[in-house]
């Protein structure tokens, strides 16, 4: 199968393109959210996410840059069994295989957090020196929730479990039980509260290795995104998440996912405007110029 069978086509993030072979980004959903835990609906995430889209400007004053300079393909959402975790989990992670196999860099829009987990995988299989760096709110290393291990809650400490990976950093986190805490401090790079300060001395780190980046938007204080399953007061403001991403760009990204977005409880678009800019950035700071090599 090819990934165009796995989409269900709508409308495209703006300036997205319809040429999936000419493109060396693929922008895609992943309309999962049956493990949330308190407020559900960010499987409506990446449609709203569209949609507002066409409200921002295509070029980046910041980045002195234009999605026209890029050529990017967006064919829509997974298309996901409704209410099958496992299921879901399966095709998203075939998905990503099929993008990294042909050489694209995958942009996902969750959904729920645990649609990170295949992400990472599949992405950890082709870059096995590979780092994951989380920007979140929350630690999401539970083992379990609810009696469940396959939650939004327990993602990171399924994804050290189940991948292998050695170098997990978690950033901006303001919220964790006493054994998450205990887990992080021996398993994870963790970074609790402040997180662009510690950005900066991360990049370094990191510079020369793949990147995995995770984007919770609850990272960001409730003030600037209301529109989230799982608010956690104390965050970021919106252009220090914008910041972050301009000090990530030219590192080795080789996927990247924002998750959490709530659409119904969005009041005036708030949240989804904010994650399409994020987006926007994203796409301008870790894509290629169109008719360039690489991804």
């Amino acid at each position: 199968m090819k990934f165009t069978d796995y989409l269900d086509p709508q409308e495209g993030f703006m300036e997205s393109c319809r040429d999936y072979e000419g493109s060396g980004t693929v922008l895609f959903g992943a309309p999962m959210d049956y493990t949330a835990s308190f407020r559900p609906g960010s499987r409506m995430a990446p449609r709203a996410i569209r949609q507002i889209s066409r409200v921002l400007e295509e070029h980046s004053l910041v980045l002195e840059r234009d999605l026209k300079e890029l050529k990017f393909f967006d064919g829509g959402d997974l298309d996901l069994p409704p209410g099958n975790v496992n299921k879901s989990l399966e095709l998203i992670e075939k998905a990503w295989e099929l993008l990294l196999q042909e050489g694209k860099l995958p942009m996902m829009i969750g959904g729920d957090h645990l649609v990170t987990l295949p992400g990472v995988r599949a992405a950890f299989r082709h870059h096995p020196q590979m780092v994951l760096l989380q920007l979140d709110a929350h630690a999401d290393l539970r083992q379990h929730y609810l009696g469940e291990e396959r939650t939004h809650a327990s993602v990171i400490y399924r994804i050290i479990r189940e991948t292998g990976i050695k170098d997990v950093y978690q950033l901006g986190i303001r919220s964790a039980t006493g054994e998450e805490l205990n887990f992080a401090r021996e398993n994870t790079h963790f970074y609790p509260y402040d997180f662009l300060a510690p950005l900066k001395d991360v990049r370094e780190r990191i510079f020369r290795r793949p990147v995995y980046i995770t984007l919770d938007i609850d990272l960001v204080d409730p003030a600037y995104a209301p529109g989230t399953g799982t608010p956690e007061p104390g965050g970021c403001t919106s252009r220090e998440i914008l910041e972050a991403i301009y000090l990530l760009k030219d590192l080795q990204v080789v996927g990247f996912d924002l998750v959490e977005v709530l659409p119904a409880f969005d009041q005036a678009q708030a949240t989804s405007l904010l994650a399409a800019k994020i987006i926007r950035e994203a796409l301008l700071a870790f894509s290629k110029r169109k008719g360039s090599n690489g991804r």
